[in-house]
């Protein structure tokens, strides 16, 4: 018995296609380097630039809000009023404190952190709340429509301190996760 074995060939065709070459950069590394550099001392030039003028701000605030008591105290005017106007200030104060921590972080680490932007929100929420229950004091002096449209302000703002305040809180565990004790 003879085996027969068969070889098949096949031709493939094989087409070329032109390629695209690959254009150069039309700027070098070295340039793209000190371009970055530049922009990078822009952005910290004008972070020193806004901190300054930030911390004249506060400083400025902060003079006038211990004017403010000082002078009701001194005249012994120091009504409830004038005890929420001066905590309105100072969380004004505050304001712009944390305004001035977020552009330190941003100057320090070149990143934009979330957390100070959410207590900035928070401080924000808080003082219209403040300005809503001092405006509320007098409710003899404002009509139904404005009353409503202040609660209903007061309302949204409980939901948002609210949801800000469960955003810090979450975004402080997942940056920091509670360490597990270990018992003796």
């Amino acid at each position: 018995m003879a085996t027969e074995t068969t070889t098949e060939t096949t031709s493939e065709t094989t087409t070329e296609t032109s390629a695209k070459p690959i254009p150069e950069p039309m700027v070098s590394d070295r340039t793209r380097t000190i371009i970055t550099r530049v922009f990078r001392l822009l952005e910290d030039v004008i972070f020193v630039g806004l901190g300054v003028v930030l911390a004249g701000t506060a400083l400025y605030l902060l003079a006038a809000a211990a004017g403010h008591f000082g002078k009701h105290l001194f005249a012994l005017t120091l009504t409830g009023e004038a005890v929420i106007k001066l905590i309105e200030e100072l969380l004004l104060v505050l304001l712009v404190v944390e305004i001035l921590y977020t552009v330190q972080v941003s100057f320090r680490e070149h990143t934009l952190a979330p957390e100070p932007f959410l207590l900035i929100g928070l401080i924000a929420g808080i003082r219209r709340v403040l300005v809503i229950t001092a405006e509320l004091a007098e409710p003899a002096v404002m009509s139904d429509v404005v009353f409503q449209h202040l609660m209903i302000e007061l309302g949204v703002l409980t939901v948002l301190i609210v949801a800000l305040v469960l955003s810090v809180t979450m975004l402080r565990r997942r940056v920091n996760p509670p360490q597990a004790v270990a018992r003796a």
